[in-house]
């Protein structure tokens, strides 16, 4: 039987690699990490890659591993289940990831500007009644422009068809440049080592017969962003509450 929920907590209270600030106390203590990832964690000036709404972290470890010249940071609010991916590095002895358990409507509040170079979006709730809400709608980009360097490389892989065509439209209205699109990865040719790393939920999708899509397009400064005004169908699944799919 697994650990729970208040023994993972306890234990990623003491881990060396996990910063702990939801919205709660962020406001209230001060990120002196910001702007100093490179220099006071990491301790080099390899470029940092975030996974957003990492969950286990199996993206954050993965790409770790692949990469040792790049330092990877997964963030999401859910401890539980980040401690997965924690304890994992932490047992490696992997010395370019790190874990950052808040709300990622304030993640322009741990890193400065030009501090981070790409930014991955791995089955992020589609939130099909909130534009606002979305991790590829304009009100996030424009937050991660705030720290993102000039035309930063965004992945988005999404089991959701509604995530999927939203963001197409968002990137068509602002012109934003296209690098890799898909809406069937892993019958395109497209997908290699780094794509093929799969997360728990994403098996079990794909063992259910649901396609992966994946988007990967850079984010310039300018110009300002706009809010696509389209009516998209909603999928016919719930994309993020995984119990209650059929």
């Amino acid at each position: 039987m697994g650990k729970n929920k208040l023994q993972k907590f306890a234990d990623m209270a003491g881990y060396p690699h996990v910063f702990e600030y939801p919205y709660s106390v962020a406001g209230n203590v001060p990120f002196e990490m910001k702007g100093k990832w490179n220099t006071a964690f990491f301790g080099n000036e390899n470029p940092i890659v975030l996974e957003l709404g990492c969950g286990r972290g199996e993206y954050t470890v993965g790409l770790g591993r692949m990469f040792p010249g790049k330092n990877f940071i997964g963030v999401d609010i859910k401890g539980a289940r980040m401690w997965s991916g924690a304890k994992e590095s932490l047992d490696a002895g992997m010395k370019n990831v790190a874990f950052l358990r808040t709300n990622i409507e304030i993640i322009d509040r741990f890193f400065a500007e030009d501090e981070v170079s790409e930014i991955w979006l791995t089955f992020s709730d589609p939130q099909m009644k909130k534009a606002t809400k979305r991790l590829t709608s304009t009100y996030f980009m424009e937050r991660y422009r705030r720290f993102i360097k000039p035309n930063g490389i965004i992945h988005v892989k999404t089991d959701s068809n509604f995530m999927f065509v939203y963001t197409k439209h968002m990137i068509e209205e602002n012109r934003l440049p296209v690098v890799l699109m898909t809406e069937d990865l892993y019958n395109s040719g497209l997908a290699d080592s780094i794509l093929e790393i799969k997360t728990c939920y994403e098996q079990q999708w794909l063992d259910r017969g649901l396609r992966i899509k994946y988007i990967q397009f850079l984010l310039p400064q300018e110009p300002e962003l706009k809010e696509p005004d389209v009516e998209i169908e909603p999928d016919p699944y719930r994309s993020y509450n995984r119990s209650k799919r059929t």
